[in-house]
């Protein structure tokens, strides 16, 4: 059976709830391979919305598994207050339908802490985080000193790990004139959670080795998106952890040859939040059409979103270092109404003319986009489930942006709705 990667494109953002959900239908198994509870995104079954940002989209889906591998940072507070929310709402979340991976190292309130004083601090290190922790977590495991999971199974052992383990943010701590931790506050926080998500826990690599030579669907879900990458994304303007789709193989424990597919997910027109650059963003009426039309609001933070049009340039960059198979084309109604739409097709950058976003943060600030100008269209899109109902200008549109980054449209989304969706290819066609 073929197993499906699905990577954002862009800056996160592009619509990966309704794509991984709609796939997560046919999937045996769901993975979130990277990243934390930074990310989210929104799912909507059957009129009912649930709001995910730390759980595998699998755990709504009756008779699949969920699995948290060992690349992503896991907060244990934030793990059991989701699964709570979720059961409010009707899911139950159980250790037959979650597996966490031992070996996930874990957020604590002093990576959030330092995340927050980094971030309010005026001497040029803000990125732009959504403060919790994501980033300080990442750094400690490493530099070797993280808590995982497993060592919660062990609170006599615990002890010393967390004295290692303050030795070095408290001499952070001194230094940003903040009071230092004790031991006993990190491990009562931890022991007071340890029963709640120990139940949880197993030996991930095993348990998807085992589903993979079974002949079981995996979909590996990835948060964020391509440029966001902490090697290949906008650095430092970045998340702390790989994006790409490589990350799924070292991120949960399968060799790359487990991974067949890997579908991008692409919004018909660009946004970011956060600081950092943002070659096609609009401050006008284009850039307020498209976040109204768009309701563009973060999921996890409700921070409003910079819009822009299509970045054809870093969306053909993402495709190649992500090693996108083919994308999912989101938020195309978004563009319905508008007489003409613009592509950014290439960069201007100190008078020559370059078909990539070059690394350096200093060349990035200075890259102008160079735009070709195409036909809109009046008619609405929204809704559409074949190619039949799509304007002419819209079927236009869709094709162009194929030839501009180089990968065929495997699905065309046209609603929040997930039945409003379009399949020209099946990522998990053997």
């Amino acid at each position: 059976m073929a197993n499906v990667v699905v990577v954002g494109s862009q800056w996160g953002d592009e619509g990966k709830g309704k794509i991984v959900d709609w796939l997560s239908e046919r999937a045996d198994v769901v993975v979130r391979f990277q990243g934390g509870h930074n990310a989210g995104h929104t799912l909507v079954i059957d009129g009912v919305s649930y709001k995910l940002s730390l759980l595998p989209s699998g755990v709504v889906r009756p008779g699949k598994l969920a699995v948290i591998g060992n690349g992503v940072v896991l907060d244990p507070h934030a793990l059991a207050g989701e699964i709570e929310r979720l059961a409010v709402q009707g899911v139950v979340v159980t250790p037959d339908t979650l597996r966490i991976a031992e070996n996930c190292a874990l957020i604590l309130s002093l990576h959030r802490e330092l995340d927050a004083l980094r971030e309010a601090s005026t001497s040029g290190t803000r990125i732009g985080t959504t403060k919790r922790g994501i980033g300080p977590a990442y750094e400690d495991k490493v530099g070797r000193r993280a808590i995982r999971l497993m060592d919660l199974a062990d609170l006599e052992g615990l002890k010393g790990k967390i004295e290692r383990l303050l030795v070095h943010h408290n001499a952070l701590r001194r230094g940003l004139g903040e009071p230092e931790i004790s031991p006993a506050a990190i491990y009562d926080e931890l022991a007071s959670i340890a029963d709640k998500v120990l139940p949880y826990m197993d030996t991930v690599w095993r348990v998807l080795d085992t589903a993979r030579r079974e002949g079981r669907r995996i979909l590996f879900e990835g948060a964020q998106g391509a440029l966001l990458d902490i090697d290949h994304g906008t650095y430092p303007f970045v998340t702390s952890s790989n994006t790409v789709a490589g990350a799924a193989a070292s991120g949960s424990g399968v060799g790359p040859s487990a991974l067949h597919y890997v579908l991008g997910i692409t919004k018909a027109y660009t946004t970011r939040v956060g600081e950092g650059p943002f070659p096609t963003e609009q401050f006008d009426e284009i850039g307020d059409f498209l976040g109204t039309r768009g309701h563009e609001f973060g999921t996890v933070t409700g921070r409003k979103r910079r819009c822009g049009w299509f970045d054809a340039v870093l969306v053909r960059q993402t495709i190649r270092t992500a090693g996108i198979t083919g994308i999912a084309l989101t938020k195309l109604d978004v563009l319905d109404g508008l007489d003409e739409i613009k592509i950014c097709v290439g960069y201007r950058l100190d008078g020559r003319e370059i078909d990539y976003l070059p690394a350096s943060q200093a060349a990035q600030a200075r890259v102008e986009p160079i735009y070709e100008t195409v036909e809109g269209w009046r008619e609405t899109t929204a809704g559409a489930r074949s190619w039949a109902e799509l304007p002419a200008q819209a079927i236009k549109y869709v094709r162009h942006v194929e030839e501009l980054i180089g990968a065929p449209v495997a699905l065309l989304s046209t609603s929040p709705e997930r039945d409003d969706t379009i399949l020209v290819e099946d990522p998990f066609q053997d």
